[in-house]
């Protein structure tokens, strides 16, 4: 069953209890009142009785023919006794003693009574007169009432069923424009496809559950792309970077054992061997680099980060690495909470994008002094890294961060291009920004932003 009919159902059964308990204390509520004013009805029958049989000699012949005329024929099923002190029916003859002696005794005893027998509701009063104590008992069945609380609940029925269709339409109409945003998302989910994780669905406007829902499909979407883009870069690309340094090498090992050679022409095959070796050890080093940055990125083990100790922690090694004075931390600004420096990612990965930076940075500038500018606040944190090297070119920014990218600029430098594509993954990971600025031949700066 869909999540609008269910919910439909669920207001509608509720709405509709609720409606019934509120109509069945009204029914009780208008019942007990029917029956209250019955017994005040009988009880005004009852002192009536009392009048026109035990002070018949005080009421005018007129009088006496009005109150028979509107009191004792008005109700139907109406049984009226009087009892005198042995128990005995007078005035109104009765062979079969219509009430037992219990009743009249309890009568005589509370001096007025009201209670049920079946249908009928009865009445009794004590009353006491020149001519004895007599017990006076009234009964009736209330036709009227009994109707008019037939009336009521065939109403009250038709209300429920009226009502309850009604709220189950309302209700379905809303649950409809209400989820109607997740069956939107829910379309768009159906468009994405393993071979494009690209797609993303609208978030709205970021301030209810469907929005939520959305804002962490498409995170989830954002960490299957850059995971399956790791591994596709990694499988496909291996094999290329490895098998041009093993050819190369092959193919000059061969060329060198076709004929003997001279001592200078075996070192100069030596060192060419050489260099290329050093290139695929040094591949080899980028490529074991992107496997693990592409494990840890797919499961990360997240914990709060002082970004402010990361720095110095990065100070500490490139300082005993290049030098003292080499590696330059300005703190820019603070904000007044530790708390609000600390990032919720993952320590190795950060440490692994920073000294990507920092390692490009002393080798494009042939080993010159390094600047690193920490600035935060209340709401964003923003690292700055600075060097004095070659620069990258301007139609180039954007792709240094492409996998195995290397810039025109930098032909004659070792390297393998994985350095700031995995960078660029690991700040989009923990929802950061980078940038770059860049004058050629001058300076470059890589700007890293982290909104809280």
């Amino acid at each position: 069953m869909k999540i609008k009919n269910r919910l439909s159902l669920y207001f509608t059964a509720i709405s509709a209890i609720v409606l019934l308990i509120v109509q069945v204390v009204i029914c009780i509520a208008f019942n007990s009142l029917i029956r209250s004013n019955f017994y005040d009805q009988l009880m005004d029958r009852a002192n009536v009785a009392a009048k026109l049989y035990l002070e018949a000699d005080e009421i005018s012949p007129d009088s006496l023919s009005h109150v028979k005329e509107h009191y004792l024929h008005s109700l139907r099923n109406e049984v009226i006794r009087l009892y005198d002190e042995k128990n005995a029916a007078s005035f109104i003859k009765d062979k079969n003693q219509f009430w037992a002696s219990p009743i009249i005794n309890e009568v005589r005893k509370r001096k007025q009574l009201e209670f049920t027998e079946g249908q009928r509701q009865t009445v009794g009063i004590y009353y006491n007169d020149n001519q004895g104590n007599f017990v006076i008992l009234v009964s009736a069945i209330d036709m009227q009432g009994t109707k008019r609380m037939q009336d009521l609940i065939k109403s009250m029925a038709i209300l429920l069923v009226c009502v309850t269709a009604g709220l189950f339409l309302i209700s379905r109409w809303f649950a409809q424009k209400t989820l109607e945003p997740i069956d939107k998302v829910i379309k768009q989910m159906r468009l994405v496809r393993a071979g494009d994780l690209s797609l993303r669905v609208d978030e709205g406007n970021g301030k209810d559950e469907i929005s939520a829902l959305a804002y962490n499909f498409n995170r989830l979407l954002a960490h299957l792309q850059n995971t399956f883009e790791l591994q596709q870069t990694f499988v496909v690309n291996a094999s290329h970077e490895l098998r041009t340094p093993i050819t190369t090498i092959i193919g000059e090992i061969e060329i060198a054992l076709n004929k003997l050679r001279t001592q200078s022409e075996y070192e100069e095959v030596l060192k060419s061997v050489l260099n290329d070796a050093e290139r695929l050890n040094e591949t080899i080093t980028s490529l074991l680099e992107l496997a693990n940055a592409d494990m840890d990125y797919t499961h990360p083990a997240y914990k709060y980060v002082a970004i402010d100790e990361l720095i110095w922690e990065l100070n500490d090694y490139w300082t005993e690495k290049t030098g003292k004075g080499m590696f330059v931390v300005n703190i820019l600004q603070l904000p007044d909470e530790q708390e609000k420096l600390q990032l919720f990612a993952n320590k190795s990965l950060l440490t692994i994008a920073f000294n990507n930076i920092i390692s490009n940075a002393y080798k494009f500038s042939q080993n010159k002094r390094v600047q690193c500018d920490l600035y935060a606040d209340e709401e964003n944190i923003i690292v700055k890294i600075i060097d004095q090297g070659i620069g990258i070119l301007p139609g180039e920014l954007d792709k240094v961060f492409e996998s195995f990218y290397r810039g025109t600029n930098v032909k004659s430098f070792q390297g393998s291009g994985i350095g700031l594509y995995v960078t660029g993954k690991i700040i989009h990971l923990f929802n950061g920004t980078i940038s770059i600025d860049s004058i050629p031949g001058e300076t470059t700066t890589f700007t890293i932003k982290f909104s809280r």
